[in-house]
């Protein structure tokens, strides 16, 4: 008896620690937004809103480099100005890229957004082509209609997988707390008569 309550023991252990993970994880990922950079040379989508406090994370979905540059003179007085490669001005970021700032196929770069306002922002090598968007930072981005995954494509698949594994494992750690290593008289192992 007291072999089966330290295995259930251990099973709600094991069930616990991993539903405090799976929480936090989900709380991290609450506050983060995705926008991906393609190959049709656009951001998708090229107008978002968050919240104060989200990072923004630009993923190179594609094989063609891109970079993400803020417009100097069209983002909130007080925000901080933002660039792949790291650049304090609009300036500086266009004048190092492609040496810097680049973000090749399957890269991203993000950066953490906490002074309300509009922000316009373009990817310099295709700037001219329309490669521009616009990101609203408000405390009213999460009340719009309708279904939004608050997690990327990516990471609810990661999910899934991460929720079977798991649950694979625990089947394979009951199976072998309840009939690994007790054997019965009579089964001695390999013995024939």
């Amino acid at each position: 008896m007291d072999t089966e309550l330290s295995r259930r023991g251990f099973l709600a252990s094991v069930a616990g620690i991993v539903g405090v993970g799976v929480t936090g994880e989900a709380a991290a990922q609450e506050n983060t937004r995705t926008i991906d950079m393609t190959d049709d040379l656009v951001f998708a989508p090229d107008s978002a809103a968050v919240t104060p406090g989200t990072t923004v994370v630009w993923e190179n979905v594609g094989s063609i480099g891109h970079s993400v540059t803020a417009y100097e003179d069209d983002i909130p007085e007080e925000a901080e100005f933002f660039a792949s490669g790291g650049f304090d001005s609009e300036q500086a970021a266009r004048e190092a890229y492609p040496d810097q700032g680049d973000i090749p196929g399957g890269e991203s770069y993000e950066h953490t957004f906490e002074v309300e306002g509009t922000y316009d922002y373009f990817c310099i090598p295709h700037e001219s082509v329309g490669m521009v968007a616009t990101l609203e930072v408000t405390p009213d981005a999460g009340e719009e209609e309708g279904y939004t995954s608050l997690l990327p494509a990516k990471a609810q698949q990661l999910a899934v997988w991460a929720v079977a594994a798991l649950v694979g494992v625990l089947g394979f750690t009951w199976a072998l707390l309840k009939y690994g290593g007790e054997y019965g008289e009579g089964s001695e192992g390999g013995e024939s008569e």
